[in-house]
């Protein structure tokens, strides 16, 4: 279980985003991603009923991105699939969109055998990577086995860092929060040309941010400070033994000789790898706006698939076609 199957984010996406017309939940299952049917017309004409993981939205919405989504509680084989009889037979849907779920789950499987029981059309509508670092070993171990350029980055211009004023870190949660987020958007806009949230995410996101502590989890709003000026910052939350890096920004160009946001994410690894009740720092799916950075600096993956199970024959053949 992550954080996105914890009830602080679950609850928290429907109460921003479950009152979207055409939005019914069907199944709200403890320690597992609820379900909803999405009912709409597609261009305004073809009716759709989508069945979908909570947290997720295909085509009509672009919320938080919800990740590591499970139907099943993680049996295999016959008891798989009975789970997954039980799950999709609570709604009356004619597509099915289930997106972001580990390629080591069993649910695949399972929605495979679903499909060939009920002749469903399955389609792979998408597949994307997550990668973290393995953080029982050692840290001095973790750096001797990255690349020599990567290493520089994340660890080794340390030293450049300190010359450019008094360097210090800080947790901005609970009393900072404001300022933290108002740092990252700002950070976005110079990047990208646009906020990493904007009004409604925002505020999923410090609503979940409340609620995480009563299952457990610990806000790490990480800030890196220059000179009392915030420089870099780290949207991080830990649960259950993992850190979670939901977003990243920093200041662009600060000097020619350091990447700022790998040196941050550098320090915040090293002080997972000290704490002997963390097991792994995730970074997630996505990468960077140049380079796919997180490949380089992670020891494992994991890999994400989305499917699509299409129940109503008008529409396996509109995909039949477009396939």
């Amino acid at each position: 279980m992550t954080i996105f199957q914890t009830n602080a984010w679950q609850q928290a996406w429907w109460a921003y985003w479950g009152d979207t017309q055409g939005f019914r939940r069907i199944s709200n299952r403890s320690g597992l991603a609820g379900l909803y049917v999405d009912r709409y017309r597609f261009r305004g004409i073809l009716p759709i009923h989508c069945l979908q993981f909570v947290g997720t939205n295909y085509r009509r919405l672009a919320t938080p991105r919800t990740e590591y989504n499970r139907l099943t509680s993680g049996a295999a084989g016959a008891e798989c699939l009975a789970e997954v009889r039980r799950r999709l037979g609570a709604g009356r849907w004619s597509e099915a969109v289930f997106r972001d779920v580990p390629a080591s789950a069993p649910d695949l499987q399972a929605l495979q055998d679903y499909a060939a029981q009920t002749r469903c059309m399955l389609r792979t509508v998408a597949e994307d990577t997550s990668y973290f670092v393995d953080t029982t070993q050692s840290f001095e171990a973790y750096l001797k086995n990255l690349g020599s350029g990567t290493r520089l980055r994340l660890y080794n211009r340390r030293s450049v860092l300190q010359t450019q004023g008094e360097i210090t870190f800080a947790n901005a949660w609970p009393d900072k929060v404001d300022g933290f987020f108002e740092a990252l958007n700002g950070f976005h806009e110079s990047r990208w040309g646009g906020p990493c949230f904007g009004t409604t995410s925002l505020a999923f996101h410090r609503t979940f941010l409340d609620t995480i502590g009563e299952e457990g989890g610990e806000p790490r709003l990480s800030v890196l400070y220059c000179n009392d000026q915030i420089v870099s910052v780290l949207y991080n939350v830990l649960y259950r033994g993992c850190i979670y890096n939901l977003q990243a920004g920093f200041v662009e160009n600060f000097h020619r000789k350091l990447a700022l946001g790998s040196l941050h994410l550098g320090y915040d690894i090293e002080g997972a790898f000290a704490d002997k009740d963390i097991h792994k720092f995730d970074f997630l799916a996505g990468s960077g706006k140049n380079e796919n950075y997180k490949s380089r600096i992670a020891t494992g993956h994991e890999k994400l698939v989305s499917v699509m199970l299409v129940r109503h024959p008008v529409l396996k053949l509109l995909y039949a076609l477009k396939d």
